[in-house]
């Protein structure tokens, strides 16, 4: 099996270079060698690659910029993959799977969100990840995701352990619902939804519950525990309010993840064991 994947610089990418299947044939490009916001350089890739399966984990992840860059939003995330997959029918057939966002629902449910659910996106983001799997196909596996976070990654987890030794005091949004999401379990998930040749709409996300500020209290506790940080900061729970920003956030995206359990049938782990063992990655890179 050929297997061609995106934004192979980032947390997904990486780690579904480091877990791809054994024996594939796979190959992870950077924005040189596949840069979404270019149509010729997205056909350039399929051609000369023609995988069997393409995995787009390349994104436009800058929520709160893309409020100011809309036409880039789009085109990297809401054009990129119908024409990745117009360049798959053209160049052998594969098929496409497109990494999606708990940001295409808008927060108002009080359920955990099914793929089946209606999307209405609150952001620029959220707009253009929704155009993003539309263009997908029907024919297209879109995973649906929260909050990733890896080692040595730009995430919030880094954040949180840099502001917490850089100050005494941080406020940390406590009324957004959501789940975090190591990038190693949801590159896992990916590949046992395309060994299964699952088509459609699927969610992944670690087990459990948190809003933003429960995180980073499990940053911080988590952190002390390893050695991460030498002294505690006080963490303050905030309204969104408090915090405002150029984009609207859902304040809750839970994802049901019941469906795609059942169908590879496993059990994720709870989100603080992953973030334990993340830590303890951070530990090891230094």
């Amino acid at each position: 099996m050929k297997i061609l994947i995106t934004g192979a610089s980032g947390q997904l990418g990486q780690a579904l270079a480091a877990s791809a299947p054994a024996g594939a044939d796979c190959v992870a490009l950077g924005r040189a060698g596949c840069d979404l916001a270019d149509p010729a350089s997205i056909t350039a890739a399929v051609a000369a690659h023609r995988p069997d399966v393409l995995v787009n984990a390349a994104a436009y992840t800058a929520v709160d910029r893309a409020e100011g860059e809309v036409d880039l939003a789009m085109r990297v995330n809401g054009e990129a993959p119908r024409m990745m997959r117009e360049a798959l029918a053209a160049h052998g057939g594969g098929r496409l799977v497109q990494v999606s966002t708990d940001f295409v629902f808008d927060g108002s449910s009080s359920a955990a969100y099914r793929p089946d659910t209606r999307r209405n996106p609150l952001s620029v983001y959220g707009l253009s990840k929704a155009a993003g799997e539309d263009g997908a196909g029907d024919g297209a596996l879109i995973v649906r995701t929260s909050w990733v976070y890896a080692p040595g990654g730009a995430n919030f987890v880094r954040t949180m352990l840099r502001l917490m030794r850089e100050r005494e005091e941080i406020g940390v949004v406590a009324d957004q619902i959501g789940a975090p999401t190591l990038a190693s379990g949801l590159a896992a998930t990916i590949w046992a939804l395309v060994e299964h040749d699952a088509t459609g709409v699927y969610h992944h996300r670690d087990a459990g519950v948190a809003s933003w500020y429960d995180f980073a209290v499990a940053v911080q506790e988590e952190a002390l525990a390893v050695g991460l940080l030498s002294r505690a900061a006080t963490v303050c729970p905030i309204p969104t309010s408090a915090y405002p920003t150029p984009a609207r956030r859902p304040p809750f995206s839970l994802l049901d993840d019941s469906a795609t359990r059942a169908r590879i049938g496993d059990t994720p782990p709870h989100w603080r064991t992953n973030l334990r063992h993340m830590l303890k990655q951070e530990m090891n890179l230094g």
